[in-house]
């Protein structure tokens, strides 16, 4: 299955939490999707991130992971997705989820050593996202369950992407605050 890869996929606002938001629907194992199921997808995601991320100017190329690699490239994805949304959710670290975050960052480190492999890269964006004021800025969109920083000066930010999630959230209200005004 091939997917386009708009600017909307790349809102997780670094390139670690776009890795991670590669699956759609995660918590709803029957709809959840892996955009990474097809290894032509990788390269694909490389190639955009570099025009469409949030760190395309600190990643200006990327390539994907070799076929013998991808397996390491995706356990550091869960391992990314598993650290954040569990210390998002308890609002704490989870000292066991840092330590697999740790380890697998320095296995991609290892098993990608050219700053321009994606594996690289997002092991490198992950770590950047440690810091206690960056950790406060997480957040998981209240529409799709991805992955996002707010950025915003008081945040209140609670959609990853206002044009998409915020809209689908405020169009689903009007629809039922419609029907309910028909009964």
């Amino acid at each position: 299955m091939t997917f386009r890869w708009t600017e909307h996929r790349f809102a997780g606002g670094a390139l670690a939490l776009d890795v991670a938001n590669s699956v759609i629907l995660r918590a709803d194992a029957a709809k959840s999707v892996d955009r990474f199921a097809a290894p032509e997808q990788i390269a694909t995601f490389a190639e955009a991130s570099t025009r469409l991320g949030a760190e395309r100017d600190r990643f200006p190329a990327l390539f994907a992971p070799e076929a013998e690699k991808r397996p390491v490239f995706l356990g550091l994805r869960e391992a990314i997705d598993d650290y954040f949304r569990s210390s998002i959710a308890n609002g704490s670290n989870d000292d066991g989820r840092l330590a697999e975050l740790l380890f697998a960052c320095g296995t991609a480190l290892r098993s990608f050593p050219l700053s321009e492999s994606l594996g690289n890269a997002t092991a490198h964006s992950a770590l950047s996202l440690l810091s206690a004021e960056t950790q406060e800025r997480l957040k998981i969109c209240g529409n799709c369950g991805w992955l996002f920083i707010d950025r915003s000066k008081n945040r209140s930010r609670i959609w990853c992407d206002m044009t998409v999630c915020g809209n689908r959230q405020k169009a689903s209200r009007h629809y039922h605050r419609k029907k309910e005004g028909r009964t």
